[in-house]
């Protein structure tokens, strides 16, 4: 499967939460999630680079610390893989480069979305 913004993988849809919480701390112990991954680009040598796009629902704790970064309204939504759009939550979303920053760790980066109750988090990341 591949899609016009050049993200590949298989089309599988997951909802284990371990790989999203080992690569992403700041999601603490999520309710529950959905998820695809892949690869970019094509076969050029060189290192690969992978893509999570995901919609995960948070603890009111983790709520709490991340609508503490003041994100801030957006028109603009999230750029993820078609097949995760019916997940995207319904309502306005909120971003932020201090909310960016805490789904920045090892060699992934994430913009962040959230919700106005904070309870719901779109990450499109990406890494090595």
């Amino acid at each position: 499967m591949s899609t016009e913004n050049g993200k590949q993988g298989t089309g599988e849809v997951h909802h284990d939460l371990a790989p999203l919480t080992s690569r992403f701390a700041a999601l603490g112990t999520p309710e529950s999630a959905t998820w695809l991954s892949g690869e970019l680009g094509g076969s050029a040598p060189g290192p690969t680079t992978y893509w999570i796009d995901a919609v995960v629902t948070v603890s009111p704790a983790v709520a709490t610390m991340l609508l503490a970064t003041a994100p801030q309204p957006t028109t603009t939504g999230p750029d993820v893989i078609p097949s995760l759009t019916p997940a995207l939550p319904a309502g306005p979303l909120s971003t932020g480069t201090d909310l960016d920053a805490l789904f920045a760790a090892g060699q992934f980066r994430a913009t962040a979305y959230l919700t106005s109750d904070g309870r719901t988090v779109v990450l499109v990341a990406k890494g090595q």
